[in-house]
């Protein structure tokens, strides 16, 4: 298994940490940093310009970037304001290694790989927000967007071991501020943001922000659009000098069109939708509520209470493309109905302390979780009647077909308890090490109403994380590291039976450096990664199947900073050699893993004026390039490769009035973001123009 082959290298970690030789004090004296009130960068709040200099993601402390053996991208909400983009998955572009997956009929942010393996995970806040189908989060409330690398199963357990997102949300501030955004675009798409922080008391005790969004958006798609109504409220409250409370909600209502894409067949016009537009709208509501109990129980222990619920729900019906007929111009399809509910529960418990042993300093973090998780699925599939529509010349309003009815009907409920276990160690002031441990027992029934048996199963699951980063100079660090992952698979197979859990390990290195008087923030790092029992789509059945083993390596390297007072800049590049390498018949060995460009890359770029009548105006560009990817798990089918450039400029009118402009796809670059089979192929967008007004109040 993986996380046995982990076991002689964290014995050897183990071994560095512990011999007095390897850790002798061999010290050198640090460049002294000042730090102010009004310059502190915390690992929750917001960052000036693109370089975050803190995280909370990769050891849920608040710690600093160049501290962290490990590599970890972080996406401030400045870089989506500067784009004019509401999309998490454009964000994630600047994080290099992440690729776009299935968006689940561009309802959700329901895929997504890192460093080549796919996942359908994600955090806000430390909390896994990502069962069921909830809906994209809204950059609305979005602080910054932060990608670990690399298996992290040892800190927020179950999961992929290419890489963890955690969003960070917008927390309430001393000051009082309101801020007003609208926009609009191509192809009658608008949008309004609303967001409100009000001190409720005097003294700054109490505080308070709201932050609402409305879209009602149409697409370059024939057919093809969404509305969306999310209002976010928190409150923090400074209870007494050492106790701090702070709520946090979300709730979203969201509806959209079903939508595909299109069939890979020579000529098809990439606005031609292939449902039905009597199908109506799939909606997806959300609700989060979460809560954090914080106390200081002196200079050096902290515990934290945290609790987490979330409740969704999924329903309407969609006609979507199946095969390619032999005539070559039409395409079969089925119709499905849908109706899916979920909950989810997770509490959390932390304790968190300072202390030496000896010269070391440790901080420790001791952590328990538990999780509640239901979920009951129905989606039926009608076919019998014939149902194709022409791909040229698309004709709408068939009767819907009425034959054979077949599909799921499950209820799943997933529980789990955690403890896990951390330490930060800095031996002397050029080495720090990190060794953490979690320990995982997960209970899973699924009972189907189809007429399987029901399933019961258990797993107990020990994951690790080994890292040291050895600082070779004030301005340079390298740093190597080891982790495994575990993470149960959810639902069943064609033989109505669960899947076996996956489990990876994965290994890195890597060099961290801070270059032009610290403005500009390096990481180049090496990675080699395994994963077992492996979950892709088969062509044949349209379901997931375990296929075996996988193997994904290659390098990456992220960059974001303040070149100059005028010039800041954010880019990523990622080489991903990722394939399977135990497969069978359907999925071969040494095919390539879906969606998986081998090269992709980004590099967004930004001048601000400093003097004269455009001081805080600005003019920028973005690059994005993503090459060749498998198009169908097994498959021969190919997504071409793409670039695309955007152009973007704000005009400060007044302190308080700011006038944008964003011109995306400049060169009108046909090309295909994503698919998941020849069938399901969602084109990009073509050329297209945004204006919006921002108004702070």
């Amino acid at each position: 298994m993986p996380s046995r082959k982990f076991a002689p290298l964290a014995g050897l970690a183990l071994g560095l940490l512990l011999d007095p030789a390897y850790a002798e004090d061999n010290t050198v004296e640090l460049d002294t940093i000042s730090v102010t009130s009004d310059a502190y960068e915390s690992a929750t709040g917001p960052v000036n310009g693109y370089r975050a200099t803190r995280s909370a993601s990769a050891t849920k402390t608040d710690t600093a970037l160049r501290d962290i053996p490990q590599s970890i991208s972080v996406i401030p909400a400045s870089v989506l304001k500067d784009l004019g983009s509401t999309s998490v998955e454009r964000a994630l572009e600047f994080a290099g290694g992440v690729s776009k997956q299935n968006n689940f009929g561009g309802l959700t942010l329901y895929e997504y790989s890192v460093r080549g393996f796919t996942t359908s995970e994600f955090y806000v806040d430390g909390f896994s927000a990502n069962r069921g189908y909830p809906s994209t989060p809204d950059t609305a409330n979005i602080e910054r967007i932060e990608v670990l690398k690399g298996p992290a199963a040892s800190l927020y357990g179950r999961g992929d071991p290419g890489g963890t997102v955690n969003i960070v949300t917008k927390k309430p501030q001393p000051d009082a501020f309101t801020t007003l955004q609208t926009s609009a675009g191509s192809w009658d798409r608008y949008r309004t943001a609303l967001d409100v922080n009000t001190p409720l008391d005097p003294e700054g005790r109490v505080l308070s922000r709201v932050n609402l969004a409305v879209e009602d958006n149409h697409s370059f798609r024939d057919h093809v659009g969404a509305k969306r109504i999310f209002i976010a409220p928190s409150l923090s409250w400074q209870l007494d000098p050492d106790t701090s409370l702070l709520v946090e909600s979300e709730f979203v209502r969201h509806r959209s069109t079903f939508d595909r894409g299109i069939v890979d067949a020579p000529g098809v016009s990439r606005r031609t939708f292939l449902g039905e537009p009597n199908d109506g709208d799939i909606r997806n509501h959300n609700n989060r509520l979460q809560a954090a109990l914080e106390h200081h129980l002196n200079d050096a222990w902290k515990l934290r209470l945290a609790s987490h619920y979330k409740q969704g729900s999924l329903w309407g019906d969609a006609s979507e493309s199946r095969a390619l007929n032999a005539d070559g111009h039409t395409v079969n399809r089925r119709y499905r109905e849908r109706s899916t509910g979920w909950h989810d529960s997770i509490t959390q418990l932390e304790l968190r302390g300072l202390f030496d042993v000896g010269s070391w300093q440790h901080e420790l973090l001791i952590g328990t979780e538990y999780e509640d998780y239901r979920k009951k699925e129905r989606v039926t599939a009608i076919t019998g009647s014939p149902y194709a529509i022409d791909l040229y010349n698309p004709v709408y309003g068939q009767a819907k077909p009425n034959g054979l009815r077949s599909g799921t009907d499950f209820f799943e409920q997933t529980k789990s308890h955690a403890l896990n276990l951390q330490d930060q160690i800095i031996f002397t002031d050029r080495l720090r090490g990190m060794l953490g441990a979690r320990f995982e027992h997960f209970d899973q029934h699924i009972e189907d109403f189809t007429g399987a048996p029901k399933s019961h199963q258990t797993h107990d699951a020990v994951t690790q994380r080994a890292g040291l980063l050895y600082q070779l100079t004030p301005h340079v660090g390298v740093f190597a590291n080891a982790s495994t992952s575990f993470k149960p698979n959810s639902g069943l197979g064609a033989d109505k039976k669960p899947f076996k859990p996956e489990e990876g390990v994965g290994y890195e290195v890597g060099i961290k450096s801070e270059l032009f008087d610290d403005r500009l923030s390096t990481t180049l790092a090496a990675f080699h990664i395994e994963k077992e029992n492996v979950l892709a789509l088969d062509p044949a059945t349209n379901l997931n199947r375990a296929m075996g083993k996988a193997r994904s390596q290659g390098f990456d390297l992220q960059m974001t900073g303040q070149v100059t007072d005028a010039v800041r800049v954010i880019g990523a590049f990622a080489y991903i050699d990722a394939e399977v390498t135990e497969g069978d018949k359907a999925i071969p060995a040494g095919s390539r893993i879906l969606g998986v460009a081998k090269r992709s890359g980004s590099l967004l770029g930004v001048y601000e004026f400093q003097d004269g009548a455009l001081r805080g105006s600005d003019l920028g560009a973005a690059f994005t390039y993503v090459g060749d990817r498998s198009g169908e798990a097994g498959g021969s089918f190919e997504l071409p490769a793409y670039h695309t450039v955007d152009l973007l400029a704000h005009y400060k009118a007044t302190q308080n009035v700011t006038l944008g402009l964003n011109l995306n796809n400049l060169f009108d670059e046909k090309y295909y973001e994503r698919s998941y089979s020849s069938y399901w192929v969602n084109p990009g967008e073509p050329r297209n123009l945004t204006v919006s007004l921002t108004l702070n109040l």
